[in-house]
């Protein structure tokens, strides 16, 4: 895991996404790939009457706004010591993401817990993450750091995903001073036992604590944010979307709840 792949959007998680991104590039000694999606940079349509367009201004405006965040992010990295590059893409920002994933190791999106219509934040990342194949950290906005080198948590349900997840963050958890694999209890079976997730681990030389938690009146939601300040993680691995999208989005789900409200960043997977 050596090149992480950062949104730029000038929005309010990106002071914290780009202080996560350096805090990950720094840890796994790679390379910062930063990019800058936005759709209306090269469009310009006439009205056919006037002469005059609307998407033509629009076009402009973006171009100015994206010259002035391109300035003022390479003037900071620039003193930064890690190796980057910067790179604009005329794509709708899911689309430009997945497609300049395919060589990258690692993604950092924002949560949905910053800005008042968080329903972009949350379709851009139900986007990504059914349509890449590296894991994303979703970041908290008010956590302007990634520590890579503090406590793990894997959040263990025995399912496909939890396992893509785990798979793909074992570059990060090798990092990890302590790494805890917790499953809550719910009735359902779980596919593959929490001690498969824990010999899987010890075979990378990570050594892992499981814990096993009974939901009784709780939901699964509360008790993982509980885990989070017992065992004073800094981070967390889980599995993205067991559920359908239309479902999560609709009645919620754990996912979706995390994706708000999580206090520690997030490392998913699909």
């Amino acid at each position: 895991m050596k090149s992480v792949l950062l949104y730029i959007n000038d929005d309010s998680g990106l002071e914290a996404r780009y202080q996560a991104a350096l805090d990950l590039t720094r840890a796994l000694e790679g390379h910062l790939h930063c990019l800058r999606p936005d759709p209306y940079r090269p469009q310009m349509a006439f009205d056919g009457v006037t002469g005059m367009s609307v998407m033509y201004d629009i076009s402009k405006y973006a171009s100015e706004s994206d010259l002035l965040l391109k300035t003022e992010m390479e003037k900071r990295l620039t003193g930064e010591d890690v190796p980057w590059d910067y790179q604009e893409a005329n794509a709708e920002p899911a689309r430009g993401l997945a497609r300049n994933s395919a060589l990258t190791d690692i993604m950092v999106l924002s949560s949905c817990s910053g800005i008042k219509d968080n329903t972009l934040p949350f379709g851009l990342l139900g986007d990504v993450i059914f349509n890449c194949n590296v894991p994303v950290v979703v970041q908290p906005d008010s956590v302007q750091k990634f520590d890579a080198a503090g406590s793990a948590i894997i959040a263990w349900n025995g399912s496909f995903e939890a396992g893509n997840a785990l798979r793909a963050a074992v570059p990060l958890l090798r990092l990890a001073n302590d790494v805890h694999i917790v499953v809550v209890e719910e009735e359902k079976q779980h596919d593959l036992p929490p001690l498969e997730a824990s010999e899987y681990l010890s075979r990378h030389g990570i050594k892992s604590r499981i814990h096993e938690l009974a939901a009784e009146k709780s939901s699964v939601h509360a008790i993982l944010l509980s885990t989070i300040d017992t065992l004073n993680a800094s981070y967390m691995v889980m599995g993205a979307y067991g559920h359908s999208r239309a479902r999560e989005f609709l009645f919620g789900g754990v996912t979706r709840n995390l994706f708000w409200d999580c206090p520690v960043p997030l490392v998913v997977a699909h």
